[in-house]
């Protein structure tokens, strides 16, 4: 099994004044047979590490390890057993889709026949079949991420980079993507998704690594902040959204006006699941009739909101 290593990764460009610290001692695991995703704002040093751990950028401090291959040392072996799919496809737009797919199979020393076949399969696999002879300059934001992660699995690759796959996908696409990614996982694949769509991103991921300012941070302080959790009753209604509201405050021994709306509905804070199912407990042995009880946000979602906005070296 091949997962991923890195440890006390830095990357930095310009000199001088103008130096930028994108990655700063970033450390992390990746297991084999699970998806992990690579959370961060904008700027956070998600694609500056990806580079590096695809062999394309070396760093400037810190080891990396693809299985037992460093990839900068041996950079051959690390990408046999790495599928790279950038951002966007940036190659070949004059190929068809289906030549994209056999070019690059045949760089990875595949002959052709078996090129072609791989081809075919891959096209069909992430629903481009039908346009298996179109090229890619006429392809759409969506088709190119199809198309630069068919590219990604020519080689059969242990190890999978995908920078925000999701990106351009219709919803139909993005549940396809999910199920075929949690199928890679399953056959003990490791894979490393950076994303921002996290509601999409919670749907598939059995970790995260949180990366902000360039630096790994701890996300266990963001458990211990109060949660949102939307509360509607039966037959809720604008006219009287701030009625019902004060009404749940009340059964939660809140004072009026305590709790917030969103769309007809009062968002509660709770400290954790256990605090939030007794506070359900409390809303019904009041009388009041519960017709949803949510969270607000995905705890994903929540997490990130309420990451440190610099990171420990900042």
């Amino acid at each position: 099994m091949t997962g991923i290593v890195a440890e006390g990764v830095s990357r930095s460009f310009g000199t001088g004044a103008s130096t930028v610290q994108a990655v700063r001692s970033a450390s992390f695991r990746a297991e084999p047979g699970r998806v992990t995703g690579l959370v961060g704002p904008n700027g956070a040093g998600k694609t500056t590490l990806l580079l590096m751990l695809a062999s394309l950028l070396a760093p400037d401090t810190g080891t990396i390890r693809i299985g037992e291959v460093d990839p900068m040392d041996d950079p051959l072996s690390a990408r046999r057993l790495l599928g790279w799919m950038p951002d966007a496809l940036g190659a070949w737009p004059s190929l068809t889709a289906r030549e994209t797919i056999v070019t690059t199979a045949r760089l990875y020393d595949i002959e052709r026949d078996a090129a072609q076949q791989k081809a075919a399969e891959l096209l069909s696999l992430v629903g481009l079949g039908e346009l298996a002879d179109s090229p890619a300059k006429v392809l759409s934001r969506g088709q190119k991420q199809k198309l630069g992660l068919a590219r990604a699995l020519v080689h059969d690759p242990q190890v999978l980079l995908l920078d925000e796959p999701a990106s351009g996908l219709d919803p139909a696409a993005r549940v396809q993507l999910r199920v075929l990614l949690r199928r890679l996982a399953a056959e003990g694949r490791t894979i490393l998704i950076s994303s921002h769509i996290l509601s999409e991103l919670e749907e598939v991921i059995d970790d995260a690594v949180f990366l902000v300012a360039g630096a790994v941070v701890d996300a266990a302080p963001a458990n211990s902040t109060a949660r949102g959790w939307r509360i509607r009753l039966a037959g809720a209604d604008p006219a009287r959204g701030m009625a019902d509201a004060d009404r749940i405050a009340a059964a939660l021994g809140m004072e009026p006006g305590a709790l917030g709306i969103d769309r007809n509905a009062a968002v509660a804070g709770f400290e954790s699941e256990q605090a939030a199912a007794a506070g359900l407990r409390l809303i019904v042995e009041a009388g009041l009739d519960v017709t949803e009880f949510s969270p607000a946000q995905s705890a994903l979602e929540h997490t990130f909101l309420n990451l440190p906005q610099t990171g420990p070296n900042a």
